[in-house]
């Protein structure tokens, strides 16, 4: 990618991640938890930390077959918040960091579909590295839930074009249960 399309990406990112608090409220919390979906369950754990991401789903003009273009997901952007205060950022990887330092870097495990098609699916992801202490060195599973938009359909005319998605969701850290 060369730096004119990367500071662009920044740019808009940090747009609609701005947009994106200003949206959700800056007193916003994690929403009620709904019933988990079977799939994407992790039992034998207790949750250790809960926050809301606002920010973008980023999608990039790719070729798909016969010449035909596609969207195909890039990456995640988005400002963490815990009772309204910044709490980190969340990126490609997909990783976690807060602003203590600690670091998580994950793989998905499973998936249920959003609430609705405009949704992006919650997940089930599963911690693969990272460094972290106190509550958050014992996570090993993230649940991604109660998201809302984040999904991008129809044509791309460039190959290499790249469009911003407005999403949120609750990540939910699990621990082992003691």
């Amino acid at each position: 990618m060369s730096a004119a399309t990367s500071s662009s990406v920044t740019w808009i990112a940090c747009l609609l991640v701005l947009t994106g608090c200003l949206l959700v409220s800056p007193g916003s919390t994690p929403q009620a938890q709904q019933a988990i979906p079977d799939s994407i369950a992790a039992p034998n754990t207790r949750p250790v930390m809960t926050v809301h991401a606002a920010g973008a789903q980023i999608y990039e003009c790719t070729p798909v077959a016969d010449g035909r273009r596609g969207w195909r997901f890039r990456e995640p952007i988005a400002a963490l918040f815990v009772n309204g205060v910044t709490a980190g950022r969340h990126f490609a990887g997909p990783s976690w960091q807060l602003t203590d330092g600690a670091l998580i870097v994950a793989r998905a495990a499973a998936s249920a579909p959003g609430a609705t098609g405009e949704d992006v699916p919650w997940l089930k992801l599963a911690v693969v590295e990272g460094r972290a202490s106190g509550q958050l060195a014992a996570v090993t599973v993230i649940q991604r839930i109660n998201t809302r938009g984040g999904t991008l359909t129809g044509p791309c005319d460039t190959v290499g074009a790249l469009r911003p998605v407005p999403y949120s969701s609750d990540y939910v850290f699990l621990a082992p249960s003691r």
